[in-house]
């Protein structure tokens, strides 16, 4: 493993905005071209500070971009034989410290090598288990960081946290490292995973339980088929309470370790980051130590006797006073984390020498908290986090990942999501391995389990999982039926009446190896609804994958429905709109069945609730399309007279810009020469910005965000983010490019939907000096077949456009003004074109099946 970063000649060209031909003829032509450092005679690699260095004093580079040079360093730590993922493990680690304790930047900064060689480890090790709890540094794996290399890169991550917070800086390293790896599974789209988080949250609060606190229970047996799981206790009917989320029946409610702690002293702003025990007598030394270790040998109170309950508990082994009323209010004003303050009301404080005691580990029943305070969710199959990012739960986070790596990955990621003043350990715990085959969380239960499992395993424990008591009956999935192992999995850890939501091939609903399986499900009540999203929603982009929604059968729960819903009749090319429909049917359904109202109305063609004994044939096909009632096969006469008058009217528009068009004449002049969009960027006529050099997108937000679906298909964005200051929004007078292919390039006018959003994944910007490049121009140039071509990589079976490697010509302004113009016309009439196509393919729908049916006849 190189000491120092390397780079091959095409990242080299990727760096000044060259083709790789180019840099072939500099290392023939320049004798003080740097020497191979390593890799093979056909495909060598070269020091990334030399080449720097020659770049910069040849005027071919001005300054490599500080994200790109420590993911440069980043590469040096990876080891060929280990998961890709690791360094990523590092830089968290790093970005963590400097995310609770930015006083770490100026030690970084002043403190010599040798000092920090031994002192940065330790400061490491001291924040991940401050923040995370004692088992962090074992479950993070975090190495010791020493030598030069290492600490270059925690000076380079504190730069980068200069003007960027630590957790943005994160998520872009994560965007550059997706890129990096294609054959890594890819991430959800943000508006799915808040699709998918949204299906999780509880829902209305039945009369019945609004006073006591317990879930509404129906008079009658608990289901056979989960008789033997051992997650309905007795205890849950007699009593009325919830049992702890977290816990096995009769268990202790907290985890050694694990227990959320308080400052030791009320207002101390530090204290909370003190881990368990005293302080290592180093720390003093080191220079990086946090305020909270100036008082050694505090710790909260909370860990004093891991798994204690506190003193204030009306009864020992149940929840604080503050939990069962939630109404109470904090004795120590802020001091709470502000995700506590937004989910709802906050524990009461204990009475013990004015210390506050924020009892996470068990939280309140959700059926009498709609607030959601205290819900704990658990993704078994989480990689790097996104669907526990894309939820909201104080109670405690849960997860795991076979990926080691990307297991450490997503704790780092949501710890930096956190509140840098939340008092710690905070409520996560991602651990690594198989949860199938090692459950990392047996006989625990979640409020919400989220996952997207891996699809089509063929080996995923069949053999040794035969008598697992995750199955109900002892039915045990199909060798050929993975996805329905995770199903009954999550099932086994959801808590009675809670909720699992996953994301899962639409084969999974019809294949007849799991008829079995399926009709368990739906006979038990467990599964409640099933939703087909369209194709591209999630990935595989090419295939409308489903969601099913799942319940923790309760006691006496008796109802047998299941919602079966066809979000993907339209295309879904309205991302919100797709997000309305599926929430707005699933809560309806829901609330009828938690309150006893009448169900919802069957919507043809899109959803229904079916009984139960329709589904329970040889088959148990649970695809939504086929228990659907009928659309209405044809539109009446005078709706077809509605659709040929928008018809006709996009026909009109189209012929007035054919008029329009330019009238073109055989050029009399030689070709212009050609520039580059890299030339041009360093040059100052453009700034170029690719997806994930701004705030990382969040679910739930009101700014629009574009994606590359929505510049190809000409629709408006459908999703949404929360922006910031360092969001990056379009402009008037930007060029939209996507990252797979130029042909779709959009300049931004005045009046465009693209106006103001934020910039979406796959898409790069380019933002030019409007008295030096006409955006027209520009954007008229990408759309060219020819330009795409030649600056477009194909690392598999897809082509990337390598944006900085397009070339222009070299043509003056009023000359670009005069070609922009008739390329906006093109564009204009292209876009008219493609709405007359889409209008003339609803009326020859309306017609065709008006006829087929019998609706309508010819007159």
């Amino acid at each position: 493993m190189p000491d120092r970063p390397e780079v091959t000649a095409a990242e080299i060209a990727r760096l000044a905005g060259v083709g790789r031909a180019a840099v072939s003829n500099w290392r023939r032509r320049h004798p003080d071209f740097p020497k191979p450092a390593g890799g093979t005679e056909a495909s060598p690699t070269f020091r990334l500070d030399q080449v720097e260095q020659w770049l910069r004093d040849q005027g071919k580079l001005a300054e490599l971009p500080l994200l790109e040079r420590v993911w440069r360093q980043l590469e040096t730590l990876r080891d060929p034989a280990g998961p890709a993922a690791a360094p990523l493990v590092t830089a968290g680690a790093v970005l963590l410290l400097l995310h609770r304790d930015p006083a770490a930047r100026t030690d970084l900064a002043e403190q010599p090598d040798t000092r920090l060689a031994t002192a940065l480890p330790k400061a490491l090790r001291r924040t991940a288990t401050a923040t995370l709890g004692p088992d962090a540094p074992t479950t993070l794996d975090l190495p010791l960081i020493a030598g030069a290399t290492h600490l270059d890169l925690a000076r380079l991550l504190a730069r980068l946290t200069t003007d960027t917070d630590p957790a943005t800086a994160y998520e872009h390293l994560l965007t550059r490292h997706a890129e990096a790896n294609p054959r890594l599974q890819p991430p959800l789209p943000t508006d799915t995973a808040a699709l998918l988080a949204a299906l999780a949250e509880p829902g209305p609060v039945p009369a019945a339980s609004a006073e006591s606190g317990a879930a509404p229970a129906v008079p009658g047996p608990a289901p056979a088929a989960f008789a033997e799981h051992g997650r309905a206790p007795a205890a849950l009917a007699e009593s009325g309470s919830a049992p702890a989320a977290l816990a096995e029946p009769g268990a202790a409610p907290a985890e050694p370790g694990r227990v959320p702690a308080a400052s030791a002293e009320a207002g101390s702003a530090s204290a909370a980051l003190a881990g368990p025990g005293s302080v290592p007598a180093d720390s003093a030394e080191s220079g990086l130590a946090p305020a909270a270790f100036a008082e050694p040998g505090r710790a909260p109170a909370a860990l004093a006797e891991p798994g204690s309950t506190p003193a204030d508990s009306a009864e020992s082994g149940r929840a604080p006073a503050a939990v069962a009323e939630p109404g109470a209010a904090s004795a120590v004003p802020g001091r709470v984390p502000a995700v506590l303050a937004e989910s709802g009301p906050v524990p009461a404080a204990s009475g013990e020498s004015g210390r506050a005691s924020v009892a996470l580990a068990e939280p309140g029943p959700v059926s009498a908290d709609p607030a959601g305070v205290g819900r704990v969710l658990l993704d078994p199959a989480c990689g790097t986090g996104g669907l526990l990012l894309a939820a909201d739960a104080v109670g405690g986070r849960l997860g795991q990942e076979a990926d080691p790596a990307l297991a450490g990955v997503a704790l780092l990621r949501l710890a930096l999501a956190a509140p840098a003043d939340a008092p710690g350990p905070l409520p996560l715990d991602v651990r690594p391995g198989d949860a199938l085959r090692a459950d990392a969380f047996p006989g625990r239960t979640a409020d919400a389990v989220l996952c997207r499992p891996p699809y089509n395993e063929r080996d995923w424990g069949h053999d040794q999982l035969q008598y697992d008591s995750r199955w109900p009956g002892r039915l045990v999935p199909p060798r050929g039926e993975s996805e329905l192992a995770w199903v009954l999995h999550c099932l086994a850890h959801t808590r009675p009446g809670g909720t699992a939501v996953l994301l899962l091939p639409p084969t999974v609903a019809s294949r007849r190896a799991g008829r079995r399986v399926r009709a368990e499900l739906v006979r038990s009540g467990a599964l409640r609804a099933v939703a087909a999203l369209p194709a591209g929603a999630a990935p595989p982009y090419g295939v409308p994958l489903h969601v099913w929604v799942l319940r923790g059968p309760e006691p006496g729960d008796e109802f047998r429905h299941v919602l079966l819903l066809d979000a993907a009749a339209d295309g879904g090319t309205d991302r919100a709109a797709l997000h309305d429909t599926v929430l707005t049917a699933w809560r309806e359904f829901d609330a009828a069945a938690r309150t006893g109202a009448p169900l919802p109305a069957d919507r043809p063609g899109r959803a229904r609730a079916v009984p139960a004994l329709d589904l329970l044939d040889d088959e148990t096909d649970l695809t939504p399309a086929r228990h659907l009632p009928a659309a209405p096969a044809g539109a009446a006469p005078d709706l077809l007279a509605g659709l040929r008058e928008r018809l006709g009217a996009e026909l009109a528009r189209l012929a007035d810009l054919d008029t329009a068009l330019p009238a073109v004449t055989a050029a009399a002049d030689p070709a212009p020469p050609q520039v580059s969009i890299g030339e041009l960027a360093r040059s100052g006529a453009l700034q170029v910005h690719s997806s994930g050099q701004g705030a990382p997108a969040r679910p739930g937000g009101r700014t629009p965000l574009i994606t590359d679906q929505d510049l190809q298909t000409g629709a408006p964005p459908g999703a949404a983010t929360d922006a910031d200051q360092d969001t990056l929004t379009v402009r008037h007078g930007d060029v939209l490019v996507p990252v797979l292919g130029g042909e779709g390039a959009r300049a931004v006018h005045p009046g465009s939907p693209y106006a103001g959003a934020a910039l979406g994944p796959r898409l790069h910007l380019l933002r030019p000096d409007p008295e030096l490049l006409d955006p027209d121009f520009l954007a008229g140039q990408l759309r060219a077949t020819g330009a795409g071509r030649r600056a477009s990589s194909y690392a598999s079976t897809t082509s990337r456009l390598d944006i900085r490697r397009v070339e222009l010509p070299r043509v003056p302004i009023a000359r670009q003004r005069l070609l922009g113009a008739a390329f906006r016309r093109i564009a204009a009439y292209e876009t008219a074109l493609a709405a007359a196509a889409a209008e003339a393919r609803t009326l020859t729908r309306a017609l065709t099946d008006g006829l087929a049916s019998g609706a309508t006849g010819p007159a």
